[in-house]
């Protein structure tokens, strides 16, 4: 199913927009197209690709666990040509399944949609209050963002001791600024109902890298840094956690990467009891050459008359007849 081919309800009657996973079937039908009516195209009554107010009652289809995931469409020939953007319709989608996600989580205490933060600075898609009190901003971003625009969105979230998660559309460019804030860069697919993320790549192992203060760079890594190799991945939004610092890695990935990272440092521990051994045995060779008795002098060497010869080896008196070999023929 294509992104642009889902669409999201509004409830006349509630003034609210409404996402079918958030009621069962039978309600949907009951509101939409053959019951009241009062169940309608969002996007169609706020004027995307129709004039605003137009009414289009919704049909509902699909079943729980059947083939075709439950949606809501237009009826029959009442679309607009070409459907809605697909990126208006990644948002509002986005928006409403990350606040159902946000809710179905443990130790979550209230979502609300489009809430202003207390200085009304920013304005978050989905607003999360945890129980032990943290904020998160979840954010929809359906296009690219310039790094000054980002980061001053997030340093405003920060200063308000809100935690911002960045939700991406799939095949948008993200600033890379995010990485070097030591944030995770998150995307969402609505047709699959898919987030993916980037890991980190292993650090090259250069000079002495077992001395690194983070070791945890030369194994697989979440986030990424910002000049990393990155590997995608993806997984059901379902299996992500929520926290105080955000989403949460499934517990497999989570343990993919310890794995991954203790192979590095017990690699580390190895290297570095290596040089702890160089360092002691060399340190045992030089006591041992201080504590050894100085070598014993040579006995002089016998006078050798004027004008005698002495071998160019062991500079001992020469017999003439070895003038020639100018040393001694053992030497």
């Amino acid at each position: 199913m294509q992104d642009d081919l889902l669409v999201v309800g509004f409830d006349l009657e509630t003034r609210r927009e409404v996402h079918i996973a958030e009621g069962p079937l039978e309600r949907w039908k009951r509101l939409g197209y053959g019951g009241t009516g009062q169940l309608v195209c969002f996007y169609c009554f706020h004027g995307f690709e129709a004039p605003v107010g137009t009414r289009v009652p919704l049909v509902t289809r699909g079943r729980l666990g059947g083939k075709v995931r439950r949606h809501f469409a237009h009826p029959p020939g009442q679309a607009p040509a070409g459907g809605h953007g697909p990126e208006t319709v990644w948002h509002i989608t986005t928006k409403h399944v990350l606040a159902a996600w946000a809710w179905s989580r443990p130790g979550v205490d209230r979502v609300r949609l489009e809430q202003w933060t207390e200085d009304h600075d920013r304005r978050a898609d989905v607003e999360v209050l945890l129980q032990d009190g943290t904020k998160v901003a979840l954010e929809a971003q359906r296009k690219l963002m310039t790094d000054d625009g980002w980061r001053a969105r997030h340093r405003d979230y920060a200063r308000q001791g809100v935690v911002d998660v960045w939700f991406w559309r799939p095949r948008v460019h993200f600033p890379h600024v995010v990485l070097d804030e030591g944030l995770p860069v998150w995307f969402y697919s609505v047709s699959k109902r898919e987030a993916a993320t980037s890991l980190g790549r292993p650090h090259a192992q250069v000079h002495q890298w077992w001395q690194a203060p983070d070791l945890s760079m030369f194994g697989l890594h979440h986030p990424p840094c910002a000049l990393d190799e990155l590997e995608r991945v993806a997984m059901p939004l379902g299996t992500l956690g929520l926290g105080p610092g955000g989403a949460v890695l499934p517990e497999d990935l989570q343990n993919r990467l310890l794995d991954s990272q203790l192979a590095m440092r017990e690699e580390a521990e190895r290297r570095k009891e290596s040089e702890v051994r160089y360092a002691r045995a060399l340190q045992a060779a030089r006591a041992r050459a201080a504590r050894a008795p100085a070598p014993e002098s040579l006995p002089p060497l016998p006078p050798v008359p004027a004008g005698g010869l002495r071998c160019e080896v062991c500079r001992r008196p020469l017999d003439p007849l070895l003038e020639r070999n100018r040393r001694h023929i053992l030497c």
